[in-house]
């Protein structure tokens, strides 16, 4: 159990510090590209502009997850 503790905690850093690594490269993201994306995803129905965002999402969780594990 002692040993667990540490790594739990360790986990649970990582974790968080992908979370926020991956909302600000979403955030830059949404500010490099012309209009906003929510707005143009929800209200427009931009089916491109939801694949795209989900490509870069899935880019940007790779990206993430092989500089927090490296």
């Amino acid at each position: 159990m002692v040993t667990t503790l540490p790594a739990l905690l360790a986990t649970l850093l990582y974790a968080f510090l992908g979370i926020i690594v991956f909302v600000i490269g979403f955030v830059v993201l949404d500010l490099l590209t012309p209009g906003k994306l929510w707005q143009e995803i929800r209200e427009n129905q931009n089916v491109a502009v939801a694949i795209f965002s989900g490509a870069v999402a899935i880019g940007l969780a790779i990206i993430v997850a092989a500089a927090i594990h490296g």
